[in-house]
């Protein structure tokens, strides 16, 4: 008997457009999600589970024609985070062993988009079990607030309180917060821990580490001083500080005395 194997029709994500060719309206609908993204490679450093896309293509329905719905971000797990070289091209849900991703990430923008509406449809008929709406004061669209979470329940999205908003299913939060990335000091969106604190950003990281390193110069600065204030009163009482140093490295060298 001949066994049919559905997938072998089904176009690879080489055959697919890896998006809808529609441009972003500005750079923080891309910086946003590679902020998530960054915060996470940081985070699960050695978790090779998951995946996060930044305006990447989702196809999810294997017509004669799929047509992708690409949203800002997404976080799906259970998936490879690596693939062939050179990575995926776009996410097809048949080559993903049909792993949804567990959140969508739309940032609004001061052109209509269908976030509320048409996206918010199509996301759940994707089935993403969270949906995430940032809706920036500087151009806030629609009368919503400026971030919003919604959870998937029986095929219809529900508003989650709070911010930021816990995750059970991905163990971490998000929500926004005040902070520098890409040399903008403004609002973000980052993930959280379950007590609430904000994860670390590559670039907290790195100013962390230059605090570090100044300090540890401010401290070894501080000793040379101390040393060299200490030779000058050897000086000042008649002793030469380079004979002191000689006999008590020479103590050293011979060891104790027994």
């Amino acid at each position: 008997m001949v066994q049919y194997d559905p997938l072998a029709y089904l176009p690879s994500a080489e055959e697919l457009p890896d998006s809808d060719d529609t441009p972003v309206d500005n750079e923080f609908q891309n910086l946003i999600p590679n902020l998530l993204l960054a915060s996470l490679a940081l985070a699960w450093p050695k978790r090779m589970d998951w995946f996060f896309g930044v305006d990447m293509g989702i196809y999810y329905t294997p017509s004669p024609r799929p047509i992708p719905i690409v949203p800002d971000g997404f976080l799906s797990l259970g998936v490879p985070r690596r693939t062939r070289e050179p990575g995926r091209l776009s996410y097809v849900l048949w080559e993903e062993n049909w792993v949804v991703p567990k959140l969508v990430l739309e940032s609004v923008s001061q052109t209509y988009g269908g976030e509320y509406d048409e996206k918010l449809a199509k996301y759940a008929q994707l089935g993403a079990l969270y949906y995430v709406i940032y809706n920036p004061d500087f151009w806030r669209r629609d009368k919503h607030e400026p971030f919003e979470v919604y959870q998937l329940t029986d095929g219809q999205y529900v508003r989650l309180p709070g911010e930021p908003v816990w995750l059970p299913e991905i163990e971490l939060g998000i929500g926004r917060g005040q902070g520098e990335y890409g040399g903008w000091m403004r609002e973000w969106l980052y993930w959280y821990d379950r007590s609430g604190r904000r994860l670390t950003t590559p670039e907290e990281l790195a100013a962390q580490e230059r605090q570090r390193a100044e300090q540890e110069r401010q401290r070894a600065e501080q000793a040379s001083q101390q040393l060299e204030s200490l030779l000058e009163n050897l000086r000042a009482q008649g002793i030469d500080p380079s004979k002191f140093l000689t006999d008590v490295d020479s103590g050293a060298a011979d060891g104790p005395k027994v």
